[in-house]
């Protein structure tokens, strides 16, 4: 199983979660330094909550499963004070 096979296995145990509040992750690119690079899609990409999410679930999903990884970042991360931030369910 090769480095990308691993990583989506790691997202696949958290899709669900992320999915429950309207979003998702997709993987953009794995780095020669083995740095995966992630878009949040959906909710996640708007949300307020973001940061926290991809420190507390995300990262720690994919490096718990995949210790070769060297680190975990989001192409677009979004602002806890970001005044166009959106909580999932808001309208």
């Amino acid at each position: 199983m090769d480095l990308l096979q691993r990583v989506e296995g790691a997202l696949d145990t958290i899709r669900p979660y992320l999915e429950a509040d309207g979003g998702n992750v997709s993987v953009e690119e794995i780095t020669p330094e083995n740095v995966v690079r992630l878009r949040l899609l959906g909710a996640c990409g708007s949300c307020p909550m973001s940061i926290m999410t991809m420190k507390a679930g995300i990262e720690q999903a994919i490096k718990k499963a995949v210790p070769e990884v060297s680190a975990v970042e989001a192409v677009n991360l979004t602002d806890i004070n970001d005044p166009n931030a959106v909580m999932p369910g808001a309208n």
